[in-house]
């Protein structure tokens, strides 16, 4: 299973990769597994503001809907638009052509909380 070093984990299965103050979001390999193959993607909180934990969407696989949580603190700046036409890129390609957001981060310190690959590969029991 892949689990990249370079990224950050959640303990809700969202990988994140910093850019400065920018943060780009999607599901880990583990999670789209989970969910089985992936058919849309929703994300309505383009252009706003959330807190950490708060769902910015939902993805749908064929057979469950599944919230997704926000990472860090941030402004919503960005979606992958290509996910409404390919949303299987979340299966095939998670930390790619699969990422979901990107996130002007708003309180930097939040990405202390955030878990390193070890920490995530623990808590998957991978």
């Amino acid at each position: 299973m892949s689990i990249p070093a370079n990224l950050k984990y959640t303990k809700d299965h969202e990988w994140v990769s910093l850019e400065g103050d920018v943060a780009t979001v999607g599901i880990t390999h583990f999670a789209q597994k989970e969910l089985g193959d992936i058919v849309y993607v929703e994300v309505e909180t383009l252009d706003q503001t959330l807190e950490k934990d708060e769902v910015f969407g939902t993805v749908e696989a064929v057979k469950t809907v599944s919230d997704l949580f926000l990472p860090l603190s941030g402004e919503i700046i960005a979606f992958n638009d290509a996910l409404e036409s390919t949303p299987e890129s979340v299966n095939s390609d998670p930390y790619g052509a699969g990422w979901m957001i990107k996130v002007k981060i708003s309180n930097p310190a939040e990405i202390g909380e955030l878990l390193s690959d070890e920490a995530y590969k623990e808590l998957i029991g991978a």
